[in-house]
């Protein structure tokens, strides 16, 4: 058989290489022993605390497949957000729970369901078909949710999510809260992180009508403590955006804690944030209340406004 080569987005978070991981566990149940699952960039603090925790190897570093490659998506499915070489390859399944941007000349496997995280999808797809869901996988499953619900208080948030950290917790035989928080606070250290790095983190570029934009977002337990490295990241932003030939660069720096954003907002379209959000920058940084979601808090309000 020809290998399979299943990952998810660039700067990857945990849902993306935890997925990965859990949809080629499930291909091989399925009988596709030649998938593999790939990461497309550096894993995050959080994603290192999980796969510590299992005591599992982090996967295999992918920059681009060939021509004909047979490729599973998951947790993305824009091609800007994917591994080169993509529009020529073979994609055989996608299982996502972002808008769908794909388009492809050929009938393939789609599951998109607007829950909270792709791991809430996969819980379901390791049922239908009857599949063992072991300690391990929901453990990974479980650790996902987690990340991408903010343990299960982002907007993002669906009754579908929360039914599954409920039986995955059982099967992993974890307390979700007490684990879910020493998790999160482990993905908030950025002492080991240069300011590049800080910046690429989970930057996404999402493009406001006309507005080319890049928003970024890393989780923190102290705000204070990351705008101590304001200036640094201020002169980061600005390089990113000559670069990139950027229109705004917003910075979320989300509070796990408290539940709201700090944002740093630079560009020429930098005062769409004020307009938004009915907020005016001071120094470039507003704290936005209550702002966790970049999907369903950022994405739609920058969209409509500008």
């Amino acid at each position: 058989m020809v290998e399979t080569f299943i990952f998810g987005h660039k700067s990857p978070d945990s849902d993306s290489i935890t997925s990965s991981i859990v949809m080629t566990n499930l291909e091989k149940e399925l009988g596709n022993s030649e998938a593999k699952a790939y990461r497309l960039g550096n894993i995050n603090k959080e994603t290192e605390f999980i796969l510590n925790y299992l005591d599992m190897d982090t996967p295999e570093l992918l920059e681009s497949v060939e021509d004909d490659a047979n490729v599973i998506l998951v947790d993305h499915n824009s091609p800007a957000e994917s591994v080169d070489n993509l529009e020529n390859a073979n994609i055989l399944k996608v299982v996502d729970h972002h808008k769908l941007a794909l388009e492809t000349s050929y009938p393939l496997f789609l599951r998109f369901e607007p829950v909270g995280c792709t791991e809430t999808i996969l819980c379901k797809l390791y049922e239908e078909n009857a599949i063992e869901i072991t300690k391990e996988i929901a453990t990974l499953m479980l650790s996902a949710i987690i990340s991408d619900t903010l343990l299960l208080k982002s907007p993002t948030t669906t009754d579908d999510d929360v039914k599954a950290v409920e039986k995955l917790a059982k099967i992993a035989d974890i307390d979700a809260e007490e684990y879910g928080l020493e998790m999160l606070k482990a993905g908030t250290d950025l002492s080991s992180f240069s300011i590049d790095e800080i910046l690429s983190l989970d930057a996404k570029q999402i493009d406001f009508k006309n507005v080319k934009s890049i928003v970024n977002q890393v989780n923190t337990a102290s705000i204070s403590d990351v705008l101590e490295m304001k200036e640094e990241l201020e002169a980061g932003i600005n390089k990113i955006i000559e670069e990139e030939n950027l229109d705004l660069f917003m910075l979320l720096i989300t509070d796990i804690v408290n539940s709201n954003s700090q944002v740093i907002a630079l560009g020429k379209d930098a005062s769409l944030v004020e307009k938004a959000y009915g907020v005016t920058l001071e120094d470039n940084t507003v704290l936005l209340e209550g702002v966790v979601s970049r999907k369903k808090q950022v994405v739609p309000i920058m969209t409509e406004n500008a």
